[in-house]
């Protein structure tokens, strides 16, 4: 019996593994091919860990791939049960959590940034003032 596929998806680096995720919520069944020395591979090289898998099967062992990552930009969580996302919160060595959504997800004043190797400092409206003023000061004494 031969394996049906509605859609192949070559490469695994992140925006394809994007896509995958992209036709599986539109009940298509994708079969991701990449090239590496292991699974997932081509998401370590890129420093985006994003694994698709039930929650209660897998969420430590997740937890610590991201972890174990020289990156840290942020992390996406997609789960219904909101009580779980305090465990991805206090685990996860990333610059930002978005539950429900994916990584990249942001809104222009909200602090937006990683850790490790993903950069130095944060962007978003309060940075780019601070980034853009210079902190200076005078002082007056009156002599009596």
């Amino acid at each position: 019996m031969k394996n049906v596929h509605d859609v192949i998806v070559i490469g695994a680096g992140p925006i394809r593994i994007a896509a995958a995720a992209q036709f599986l919520s539109r009940g298509l069944q994708p079969l991701v091919l990449e090239k590496g020395t292991s699974a997932g591979s081509a998401m370590l090289e890129w420093g985006h860990v994003r694994v698709f898998t039930p929650w209660s099967y897998m969420i430590d062992e997740v937890l610590k791939k991201v972890n174990d990552s020289t990156f840290g930009l942020q992390a996406g969580i997609f789960t219904r049960d909101l009580y779980r996302a305090p465990k991805a919160w206090d685990t996860l060595e990333v610059g930002g959590v978005v539950i429900g959504d994916v990584p990249s997800w942001r809104v222009d004043n909200m602090p937006y940034g990683g850790v490790k190797d993903s950069g130095l400092g944060r962007e978003g409206v309060r940075w780019a003032i601070q980034d853009m003023t210079e902190e200076r000061l005078m002082v007056v004494r009156t002599l009596r």
